[in-house]
């Protein structure tokens, strides 16, 4: 992964289905030293701990046949979910904290989430993406991974 730099004051968005975590660069560009903002933690179960329900059937008027409908996936439903309520936060927080840039650091199935789930006024904020999943990171592991 190259080097990022990361201007003072901007932030950095650190997410998967279950996590985000929201940091801003209390440093410069040269020495960043990133701090906790704010931590936003969802439960989200595996699916089988979250319907417990069959599949329900269908009938069809053509022939004599009985055909189900696919299982729910409960938990990629959480995912998407928490995806647009961590995007409806960051929203706040640029808006509010008046946020010049923002680099989005997330899994590629929870990136292309929060895309679609991204105000125009965070899309414009963004200079940089990166597909990995640091979650379960400490702060100054997650510094070092993007700077060096």
């Amino acid at each position: 992964m190259a080097k990022i730099s990361i201007p003072h004051d901007a932030f950095v968005f650190v997410g998967d289905g279950r996590k985000a975590l929201f940091l801003r660069n209390d440093g410069d560009e040269k020495f960043p030293h990133l701090k906790t903002e704010r931590v936003i933690v969802g439960e989200n179960p595996p699916t089988r701990a979250q319907g417990a329900d069959e599949p329900g059937r269908t009938f069809s008027s053509s022939s004599p046949g009985r055909s189900s409908y696919e299982q729910t996936d409960w938990h990629e439903l959480e995912e998407k979910n928490f995806a647009r309520d961590v995007a409806g936060a960051l929203v706040k927080i640029v808006r509010e904290r008046k946020v010049k840039a923002l680099i989005v650091v997330a899994p590629p199935k929870t990136l292309a989430e929060l895309r679609n789930a991204f105000h125009a006024d965070v899309k414009g904020r963004i200079v940089a993406e990166i597909d990995k999943d640091f979650t379960k990171l400490p702060v100054y592991e997650i510094e070092k991974h993007l700077t060096h």
